[in-house]
C-alpha cells in the first residue's frame, strides 16, 4: 500500500536534496499489475501518486531516481505487468512514526473507548508533508502514553475522521479497534450528525438549500478539490444542506449540514453555489467579493482577515451512537474567539449603516 505521507516527503527530499554519495536509498516502491498496458514511467506513476506531480516525476527520472526493476530509467520508459517500480533517493527516508509531544488538548468528553476533542483553528491533525510533528495525533499520543493499549501508530486505533488544519472544531478518536470499527461504520452509513457555522461571501438568496455535486481533485491544482455534475462520474458524491442563521448584507452566517464527508466539502460547494467562505484563500474568500468601493469598507474587510486569519469554518456539533453503550452521543463547541469577534465585527457594521 502506498502512503501519501511518504509520497509527500520523498519528493519533498529529492527538491531540497544534495550529492552527498553513491549510496540510494528506496522510497517509494509499486509492481506494476498483470493486465497493465505499455505506459510511460512518468504518466504511470502520476497516475498513481495523488499528491505528486508529473514535473516533478520527471524531474526525479532525469535525476537517475527512477529505477524500474532495479535499474534507472527516464521518463519516457514504458512499464509492463510485473514491473518494479522504484524512487530512489540520496538519503533514508523520514521517520514517520507518531511521537508523543506535549501540546495542550481541550478535551470535550472522555472515556475507556473514545474521546472527543476540539481543535483549534492552525493545528494540523495527522503528519504530513511539510507538518512531521506538532499534530493532534502528537497532542493524543501524549495524552494517552500511560494507556498500554492505545498504539498511536496502529491504524486500528485513533482518529475516526478529520477536518482542514485551518477548520476548528469538534473531532472523535477511538481508543479501541472495536470502537474505531463501530465509529467508523456510522461514518460510513451516513448516520452520524455533523453539523458546521461558516462565514460566507454574499447574501444568499435561499433561507435554506441543498448542493448535490460529486467532489474530485481540481485538475488545475490539485491542491483544491472541484464540483462535477453528480452523474458525470468523475469525484465523490457529496451533499452539502445548509441554513442561514444571520444575514450581515455582504456576508452571511450558515449552518452546514454534511449529507457525506469529502475532502474540502463546504468549502467546494459553497464555492460552487457562488458564496466561498471569507477568509478561504484556496477558494476565492481572501479577495473582497461583495460591498462597498470606499477606502474605508476595503480596510474594514482587511481588518477582518487579520481577526480571523483563516477560513470562517468550524465544526460546532457532532453526534453519533457510542460504541459500547449504544446510548446517543451529541456534542456541541462554542465559535471560537476569532469567528465570535469577527461575526461580532460584521454584525455591528451592518446595524451602523442601516
Amino acid at each position: 500500500m502506498i502512503d501519501d505521507n511518504m509520497i509527500d516527503n520523498g519528493f519533498d527530499e529529492l527538491e531540497d536534496s544534495e550529492e552527498q554519495d553513491n549510496q540510494l536509498y528506496e522510497h517509494i516502491r509499486m509492481v506494476v499489475d498483470k493486465g497493465q498496458v505499455p505506459l510511460r514511467v512518468d504518466k504511470y506513476m502520476f497516475e498513481r501518486l495523488q499528491h505528486s506531480s508529473r514535473n516533478r516525476i520527471q524531474k526525479a527520472a532525469d535525476s537517475g531516481y527512477v529505477h524500474v526493476n532495479d535499474r534507472p530509467v527516464k521518463s519516457n520508459y514504458k512499464v509492463r505487468p510485473f514491473d518494479v517500480v522504484t524512487l530512489m533517493l540520496d538519503r533514508p527516508h523520514f521517520d514517520t512514526s507518531i511521537k508523543p509531544e506535549n501540546i495542550p488538548l481541550d478535551i470535550t468528553y472522555e472515556d475507556e473507548q473514545l474521546m472527543v476533542v476540539n481543535k483549534p483553528a492552525g493545528l494540523v491533525v495527522h503528519p504530513g508533508c511539510g507538518n512531521f510533528t506538532g499534530t493532534l495525533v502528537n497532542a493524543i499520543a501524549y495524552h494517552l502514553r500511560n494507556l498500554p493499549s492505545y498504539d498511536p501508530n496502529d491504524p486500528q486505533v485513533g482518529l475516526v475522521h478529520r477536518i482542514d488544519k485551518d477548520t476548528s472544531g469538534l473531532l472523535v478518536i477511538a481508543k479501541t479497534p472495536d470502537a474505531k470499527t463501530k465509529l467508523g461504520a456510522q461514518f460510513f452509513n451516513k448516520t452520524t450528525h455533523r453539523s458546521y457555522n461558516a462565514l460566507v461571501w454574499g447574501n444568499i438568496a435561499e433561507e435554506e438549500g441543498r448542493i448535490e455535486g460529486n467532489i474530485g481533485r481540481d485538475p488545475k491544482d490539485r491542491l483544491r478539490m472541484s464540483v462535477f455534475p453528480p452523474d458525470s462520474g468523475i469525484g465523490k458524491t457529496a451533499v452539502t444542506h445548509y441554513r442561514v442563521i444571520e444575514r450581515f448584507g455582504y456576508v452571511t452566517l450558515v449552518e452546514c449540514i454534511l449529507e457525506t464527508g469529502r475532502t474540502h466539502q463546504i468549502r467546494a460547494h459553497m464555492k460552487h453555489i457562488g458564496h466561498p467562505l471569507f477568509n478561504d484563500e484556496r477558494y476565492g474568500g481572501s479577495e473582497i467579493l461583495r460591498g462597498e468601493r470606499t477606502g474605508s469598507y476595503k480596510q474594514f474587510v482587511i481588518n477582518g482577515f487579520k481577526l480571523c486569519p483563516r477560513q470562517a469554518l468550524h465544526a460546532r456539533t457532532l453526534g453519533f451512537v457510542h460504541p459500547a453503550t449504544g446510548k446517543q452521543m451529541d456534542f456541541t463547541s462554542s465559535l471560537p474567539l476569532d469567528m465570535e469577534q469577527l461575526i461580532d465585527k460584521w454584525r455591528k457594521y451592518i446595524n451602523a449603516i442601516n
